[in-house]
């Protein structure tokens, strides 16, 4: 099949998470190709693609090499979190853009595949940076952990284990590369951005400072997708549909919620903070802004049944 007989139907924000890559380097190179298949399926349904993914386990196995490094040579200085969600975005979305590319070929079809590093802008008065959540690194001794504090950073204590650093998730103002994604996007090129939540940085007059952060990726795809205009956006994570009472006996499937629905369950804290609420803010804050688009919340292995309604959770104005 050549791209000509492709028609792209719909534009789609796709956005991958842990499950779609692994937490190792090798464990990446075997899971990127399982969601290349699943990627190259929407391409054949007709989807113009602009991916983004998460990076937790990547951004967090690079800043503790890096940290080890700066102890094992002192000439060295540690990496900021900046640069370490920059190392992040450029290996992980050189594994994605590799494994799709390939595996698009092996079924007739040529298109560019292609990464753009994204900068994504904070408010350095955001309230996150006074009370960062976001655990990152490797565990500390109460020396090193004192260290730390003495830099100025903040650390939490997990009992029996020892310390972590935490750092702040601040909300995402601008998409700073959001042109070049839209003009590859709009082209017909499959584009990976914000990969990790985007690189956070501060405005200072005509120059970009990095920040000593990290942004919710399910908040960053929700903006892309918005502001690409997207026909729907579509978030894959590691269950097939969003559920009312997840892990209890009286779980339930949800295959299809409102803004107004989801909105009352967020009020009713139905949804776990770190796991499904952060989607479903996405998906609230995208249709606020484009009440004609859709949001599919599914598994990676279940997108090919959620295309056809008999998985999934689809959310609508």
């Amino acid at each position: 099949m050549s791209t000509a007989t492709i028609p792209n139907k719909k534009k789609a924000v796709v956005s991958l998470g842990h499950s779609a890559l692994g937490g190792t380097t090798l464990e990446q190179l075997d899971a990127v190709k399982i969601t290349a298949k699943a990627l190259a399926g929407l391409v054949e349904a007709g989807y113009q693609l602009t991916i983004t993914h998460s990076n937790g386990p990547q951004i967090s196995m690079i800043h503790k090499a890096m940290t080890e490094l700066r102890r094992l040579y002192i000439d060295y200085t540690p990496a900021p979190m900046c640069v370490c969600s920059a190392m992040s975005q450029g290996y992980v979305g050189y594994d994605i853009q590799n494994a799709l590319k390939a595996e698009l070929l092996s079924r007739g079809i040529s298109k560019t595949v292609s990464t753009i590093l994204t900068q994504v802008t904070v408010d350095p008065y955001d309230e996150a940076f006074y009370e960062p959540t976001k655990l990152i690194g490797r565990y500390m001794s109460a020396d090193d952990a004192e260290i730390e504090q003495k830099k100025g950073n903040y650390v939490k204590e997990e009992p029996g284990k020892g310390f972590r650093r935490i750092i702040a998730a601040p909300k995402p103002i601008d998409i700073v590369e959001i042109e070049a994604i839209r003009t590859l996007a709009e082209s017909g090129q499959i584009v990976i951005a914000c990969g990790g939540g985007g690189i956070p940085v501060i405005e200072q007059k005509h120059a970009l400072k990095g920040a000593s952060a990290v942004i919710e990726k399910d908040i960053i795809a929700g903006k892309l997708a918005a502001d690409l205009h997207a026909d729907q956006l579509i978030i894959l994570t590691s269950v097939p549909y969003v559920y009312k009472d997840f892990g209890k006996e009286s779980q339930e499937a949800i295959p299809s919620l409102t803004i107004a629905q989801a909105q009352n369950m967020i009020s009713e804290n139905t949804f776990g903070e770190g796991t499904m609420l952060p989607k479903i803010e996405a998906a609230v804050s995208y249709l606020s802004s484009n009440r004609e688009g859709s949001v599919l919340i599914t598994s990676l292995d279940a997108v090919s049944d959620a295309l056809k309604g008999k998985a999934g959770t689809l959310i609508t104005a």
